[in-house]
């Protein structure tokens, strides 16, 4: 047997596979963040540590431990957990959609080197700024920094003792050669840093360690091996099979995210797409980002005072989009606007407007964010032949069914579609164990299919357009 780990922002989620890939067992444990300001993120690793133990725990009343062999982590990306010599944590996480860096972002992103050899834009939630902004605001804290993790691979030094990343996931920091998957040592030195700093690398399915043995005799397992694993999107594609050119997915997580898988590597940073390792060997992958996708639908869900599942589910048929705009940008915005200052705002709205209403603005505006991701993805040469929806929204099957009109494109839902991250994590358990290939990238069973409704595409072009045609409005008032 073999588990896959997933750190999501909201919670970790645990699944146990067999080695037909069959899901034995299935936990998830819940997390929280702090916003102690106006474009901050944080979470404290140690509760990383106690919510994967509850989900090892419920695992392990699943299941005879005994018989797992690898286990796979997935995890959230770009987040700073800054270790000193004795690998105590020095400060709370700093995430991925914290944008407190932006200008500390820019300095860096001036310097030609890191387009040319990240094949990216130095966003805000990247993790080298968020390390230059603590060199410039907290100078006491940098100066004790002896190792800086990735959220997972925090995970995996408490499983195994390791320092130890792999290429999706330290792809995103900005400071790795991606055409060459390793540290830049330039890149490195830019944010005061150098390789002792950072974790041995290692490819996604390759073994990165064994489980220590206090934990093994905690839940009964024999020898057990920790696979490299991959960033949450990484993960995610190898759970539903996005591992060759054409194949894609949407995920409506947290963030939002629309992946492509590609064999070369091909950046295209002025676009704002993420041309990122995948988390198998000789793979990369290209994707637009929304920060703000399912998370915007439980912001409004928190005002309406309703869950999101009450407010989607009595929707109905998919309607042509209203007058009102909703702009997602609660947290800034990445793809394609590299902008951390922009603010969500809701336009156009009169009296007629009601709560369903307002919860399909939020849809439709969402949806809209990822006709922009898109666009910028296939206007770099990027080809989509077909999507796999994955993440929480994509129970919604109205918010589904936009973004299919408006792309244009069938969405594929997987059965257990929540746990792509988990299930690819437990994928990359299973290669590491076994030494397979490629070849259990497979997709998954596909528990039904969401078409364009065609009646309405030109109806969600043109409200795509109306949204574009919002965003330099409301950016002069950021």
């Amino acid at each position: 047997m073999y588990i896959g780990l997933d750190l999501g922002t909201s919670g970790v989620k645990g699944i146990v596979i067999d080695d037909t890939q069959t899901v034995l067992a299935e936990a998830t444990a819940p997390l929280t963040v702090q916003r102690p300001h106006d474009g901050w993120s944080e979470q404290d690793p140690a509760s990383w540590i106690t919510a994967t133990e509850a989900v090892l725990d419920s695992l392990a009343g699943q299941v005879d431990m005994g018989a797992v062999r690898g286990i796979g982590l997935s995890g959230h990306m770009h987040g700073a957990t800054l270790l000193d010599s004795a690998d105590q944590v020095l400060r709370p996480c700093i995430l991925w959609n914290d944008t407190r860096s932006a200008s500390e972002a820019a300095v860096l992103d001036d310097n030609p080197d890191f387009r040319r050899l990240t094949g990216n834009i130095v966003f805000p939630g990247f993790t080298a700024p968020k390390l230059a902004w603590v060199r410039n605001h907290e100078p006491e804290t940098f100066a004790q920094v002896a190792k800086v993790l990735l959220p997972k691979d925090y995970l995996r030094l408490w499983l195994t003792g390791e320092h130890v990343s792999e290429m999706s996931d330290a792809a995103g920091t900005a400071w790795l050669d991606v055409a060459n998957r390793d540290w830049s040592d330039d890149l490195l030195a830019a944010t005061g840093l150098d390789r002792d700093a950072m974790p041995r690398l290692v490819e996604g399915s390759a073994v990165s360690g064994k489980v220590r043995q206090a934990l093994t005799s905690r839940w009964g397992m024999g020898d057990v091996v920790v696979a490299g694993g991959g960033g949450d999107n990484a993960a995610s594609a190898v759970g539903v099979g996005i591992v060759k050119p054409g194949q894609a997915f949407v995920s409506l997580g947290t963030s939002g995210v629309l992946f492509a898988a590609s064999d070369a590597y091909q950046p295209d940073a002025a676009s704002a797409v993420h041309t990122f390792c995948h988390a198998l060997p000789d793979t990369w992958h290209q994707m637009g980002v929304i920060l703000a996708a399912a998370d915007a639908l439980n912001w409004w869900a928190g005002v309406a005072g309703e869950s999101s599942a009450a407010l989607t589910g009595g929707l109905g048929a998919l309607q042509a989009p209203g007058r009102a705009l909703f702009l997602p940008y609660l947290g800034g915005e990445r793809t394609p606007h590299n902008d951390a200052r922009v603010r969500a705002q809701f336009l156009h709205l009169d009296h007629a407007m009601d709560r369903a209403a307002m919860t399909r603005a939020v849809l439709e505006g969402v949806t809209h964010a990822f006709r922009d991701s898109f666009d910028a993805l296939t206007g770099t040469g990027t080809r989509i032949d077909r999507l796999i929806g994955v993440g929480g929204g994509s129970r919604s099957d109205y918010w589904v069914q936009a973004i299919a009109t408006s792309l244009g494109l069938p969405v594929d839902l997987p059965v257990a579609g929540d746990f792509g991250g988990a299930f690819g994590a437990a994928r990359l358990g299973l290669m590491a164990a076994t030494g397979a290939g490629v070849e259990v990238c497979n997709t998954p069973p596909i528990a039904g299919t969401v078409e364009p409704v065609a009646a309405l595409q030109d109806a969600f072009k043109d409200a795509h357009q109306r949204y574009r045609a919002a965003y330099p409005a409301v950016m002069s008032l950021a």
